[in-house]
């Protein structure tokens, strides 16, 4: 039977409408969009220009270790250690710098070590058959006794001849008056979104997340892309970390404490699959957005700071609910 031109155009805009409803990232810029619009009626200094400066810098350290976590997370991994990473790179890059070094020289110190940490996480995992949840979260308790034997557990707030380069480095907003955590954000998602889309790296994690087994009869190299991953998600804690000493213009032990939960729970929330296969570089932004949104929503409205896990959590288990909804949906 002969399919007409209208036909033809119906079927390709169903199909996209299909897709668009179907996907969780839509639904959760949905949900950022109503949020944000009900916090601009409700109360008067959400929609502030402080407020709103606010909200987008403090999206910009949960995305940003989020955008690495999506390459751990699509591998079906997982990665615990990401808070304590950020704080252990952190504190390399204050005493380093404290010492007198140049912070060319305390920020390389900061990412080697990131890479260190993320490398050896890697190598247990993929080529000793760890457990990730064991591995990482095992390292989670190594890194930030790392960073309290570093600083033997003090505040470090000076930062030698580099202070100023370091704070406006972090605290900056050299294009357009837009903050520099942001723009570093924005960069990294179109950096990750490329990898993912584009590269022949981003295929093979995608392969590995969909069936390990199947990838490695196809010749993909497993072990040495999983090491990569967690060696990424490492690097990604490090690099906020960097910019976060920069913008809090001070380091404790106990910075980045917690982070993991909101971390994973911005990619799930953005649509990663934690059984693996399924993640974007979009996803971790607006999922990080939507927490954001949620945290900074608490104390306007009055609502005890204490019910933000509370949310989050929530959030997290509605997400994986209609995941496994989609799931059954396609096996019918």
């Amino acid at each position: 039977m002969a399919v007409t031109l209208d036909q033809t155009i119906a079927q390709k805009q169903h199909t996209f409408l299909s897709r668009l409803f179907a996907n969780q990232t839509f639904w959760v810029v949905i949900a950022v969009m109503l949020a944000c619009l009900f916090l601009s009626v409700a109360t008067d200094s959400f929609a502030t220009s402080k407020n709103l400066f606010n909200i987008t810098r403090n999206v910009t350290f949960t995305a940003i270790v989020a955008l690495g976590m999506t390459f751990v997370i699509i591998t079906g991994g997982i990665d615990l250690s990401v808070g304590s990473v950020l704080c252990l790179s952190s504190m390399v890059l204050a005493v380093t710098m404290h010492a007198g070094y140049s912070i060319e020289v305390g920020i390389l110190a900061s990412i080697f070590t990131a890479l260190v940490v993320g490398a050896f996480n890697g190598v247990l995992i993929a080529y000793l058959g760890f457990p990730p949840f064991v591995v990482t979260l095992g390292m989670l308790s190594v890194a930030r006794s790392l960073a309290m034997v570093a600083s033997n557990n003090t505040v470090v707030f000076q930062f030698g001849p580099d202070h100023q380069k370091l704070l406006a480095l972090g605290g900056g907003a050299w294009v357009f008056g837009i903050a520099n955590p942001v723009l570093y954000m924005i960069i990294l998602a179109l950096i990750t979104g490329f990898i993912l889309r584009w590269t022949k790296f981003g295929r093979h994690i995608f392969a590995i997340g969909g069936n390990e087994h199947a990838a490695t009869l196809t010749g993909v190299p497993v072990k040495q892309i999983k090491v990569a991953v967690y060696m990424i998600s490492a690097l990604s804690a490090g690099l906020a970390g960097i910019i976060q000493t920069g913008w809090l213009g001070a380091v404790t032990t106990n910075l980045g404490n917690g982070m993991e939960l909101q971390v994973i729970a911005a990619t799930v929330i953005g649509g990663a699959n934690l059984a693996g296969g399924v993640g974007t570089a979009l996803g971790a932004i607006v999922g990080a957005a939507l927490i954001e949104v949620i945290r900074n929503s608490l104390g306007l409205l009055g609502i005890n700071a204490f019910w933000q896990g509370t949310f989050i959590g929530g959030a997290i288990i509605l997400a994986v609910l209609f995941d496994r909804i989609r799931n059954f949906r396609r096996s019918d």
